[in-house]
């Protein structure tokens, strides 16, 4: 019976089944298209750094793509946060509103504005903000002054919030946009990891003031490093792109600088690498959605467990596939992840909560039993777009 073979048996069964024999990595890019061609195109110009047409080229079709009125290549996915959260607003000793349960590129990117984060809960549903909560939260413990939110306990302005749109789940965005408008408080999305994902048929990043996106070597298409900033506002796209090329002002031969700037532009040879992934996007993922029915049929027979889905009225691009353990197999979390490792299949738990981390740890918060219970259940599983294609030559992956 299946009750009576360990859990950590069975979730290494369910995944062989899927994956077969050999490791397999959490995530590793796939280059299959004409990334060689177009970096030695790249080479063969000389023009390797933030000027070149590959960088003019991947911004365009970034944008035709998320159907943002302008992208903003930049080198990573923290860049672009940091500057949107500027150009949003944020100043010293602000409040920023975002999730506990995130990648510490967020709440890094609020501290680099020399503002504060303000960690909120998440809710199992999206595994992102919980709006119901925050605006509780918002009412229970602000006020408005001179049409500002202002967080009553230390005096701050909470100036923007930065849903983040979890492994690549579309966060509940009617909730949290409400909140937005309600209480005065500006919206940057945090769609690192959620490229090609989609909100009621709108792409995510593209709701907010600005949104921006990640390339990572991780991420669903990758640049190597990389990043970039989404806006409908032409004069804010017009702002990212000064702010990210150190603030120079256009002249042929002279070096002006009119305000403090970053040296931030994505290079025209990952912006060669991004245009060739972007040609593959719509086979990722495809394959991606394919590889989640192959996991939610492997785990169906598995109890306890359950492979989490894209929410309600949304369409997720999967970026990494997750189990969510039942709160009863919350002390067998661990035995999982040793199980699965020393098998060769690289899983992992959800991050580490931003309360948790030192530099984070006297932040103002709200209650986080939402996220103490999902940090406590979540399993990343093998999520490479190419894993049901594996033949069995190529099974043996670093």
């Amino acid at each position: 019976m299946p009750g009576t073979i360990p859990i950590a048996e069975q979730v290494v069964s369910a995944l062989r089944a899927v994956v077969g024999e050999g490791s397999a990595a959490l995530h590793e890019p796939s280059f299959g298209g004409s990334e060689w061609l177009y970096l030695k195109e790249c080479l063969d110009s000389t023009f390797v750094s933030s000027v070149g047409k590959f960088v003019d080229r991947f911004e365009s079709e970034l944008a035709s793509f998320t159907g943002a009125g302008h992208a903003v290549a930049v080198v990573n996915g923290t860049a672009a946060l940091h500057i949107a959260l500027k150009l949003a607003g944020v100043r010293t000793d602000d409040e920023v509103l975002i999730p506990a349960l995130t990648f510490v590129a967020t709440a890094n990117a609020v501290s680099y504005c020399g503002a504060t984060p303000h960690l909120v809960d998440s809710e199992e549903s999206t595994l992102g903000m919980d709006a119901a909560r925050l605006r509780a939260h918002l009412v229970s413990q602000t006020e408005q002054r001179v049409g500002s939110c202002v967080n009553r306990a230390t005096g701050r302005i909470i100036r923007a919030m930065v849903p983040m749109h979890t492994l690549g789940h579309p966060v509940d965005l009617d909730g949290l946009l409400a909140v937005a408008k309600d209480f005065n408080i500006a919206m940057v999305e945090d769609a690192a990891e959620s490229l090609g994902s989609y909100y009621r048929g709108q792409h995510t990043g593209t709701f907010g003031l600005l949104g921006i996106l990640s390339f990572n070597g991780n991420k669903t298409i990758t640049t190597g490093g990389g990043g970039a900033i989404l806006t409908n506002d032409p004069e804010l796209a017009r702002r990212a792109k000064h702010l990210t090329t150190t603030a120079k002002v256009p002249h042929r031969w002279e070096f002006v600088h009119d305000e403090l700037g970053y040296n931030y532009r994505m290079p025209n040879i990952n912006a060669a690498l991004g245009c060739a992934q972007l040609e593959q996007l719509a086979d990722f993922l495809n394959s991606k959605r394919a590889l989640f029915e192959r996991y939610r049929n492997a785990f169906a027979t598995v109890l306890g467990v359950r492979v989490v889905a894209e929410p309600v009225n949304c369409h997720s691009n999967y970026w990494l596939q997750t189990l969510l353990l039942d709160e009863s197999l919350v002390l067998q979390r661990d035995d999982i992840l040793a199980a699965t490792n020393d098998a060769g299949l690289m899983t992992r738990p959800a991050w580490t909560p931003m309360h948790r981390l030192t530099p984070f740890s006297r932040c103002p918060s709200m209650s986080l039993r939402g996220v103490e219970s999902l940090t406590s259940r979540l399993i990343n599983l093998p999520s490479s777009s190419f894993l049901l294609n594996r033949t069995v030559e190529r099974g043996d992956f670093k």
